[in-house]
């Protein structure tokens, strides 16, 4: 469960920053995206927690990732580019009732992207907290069909 809020928080936050002003240097084009995921206070599974990948066409208008599914009631705090960096702060409110707070920064070279976001989520129902970072990356691995 917080994997899959972790997931769409992130794919929420990067959705929106594609209407911010400046344009970092990004090549269009599609990309190889990968998050890896650490959860305080869980164990540490042999060998970590698996990445999680996929592919999107990303460019300068998209230039990040989208939301696939439906979205939770998010919005965004704070979002800002500068050179080739994107900050941002969104809270969102799930649909189990959990809430969750964000914060991240990403950097773009080209053709990679590297970055992490910070999650905080709250879930009245178990009364607890739960903090996740999620280190990212990304590649271009071709042009989009």
């Amino acid at each position: 469960m917080f994997r899959r809020c972790a997931a769409a928080m992130f794919l929420f936050v990067f959705g929106l920053a594609a209407f911010a002003f400046a344009e970092p240097n990004m090549q269009d084009g599609k990309w190889e995206i990968t998050m890896q995921m650490e959860m305080e206070g869980m164990p540490q599974m042999k060998g970590g927690i698996p990445p999680m990948k996929h592919t999107q066409c990303l460019t300068q208008k998209e230039m990040v990732p989208q939301q696939k599914e439906k979205n939770d009631d998010c919005k965004m705090i704070s979002q800002k580019i500068e050179g080739n960096t994107v900050t941002w702060v969104a809270k969102c409110k799930h649909k189990d009732g959990m809430t969750s707070e964000s914060t991240g920064k990403i950097t773009y070279s080209g053709s990679k992207f590297d970055g992490v976001m910070n999650v905080t989520m709250n879930d009245p129902k178990r009364g607890g907290t739960t903090k996740v970072m999620q280190k990212m990356s990304g590649k271009r691995i071709g042009d989009c069909k």
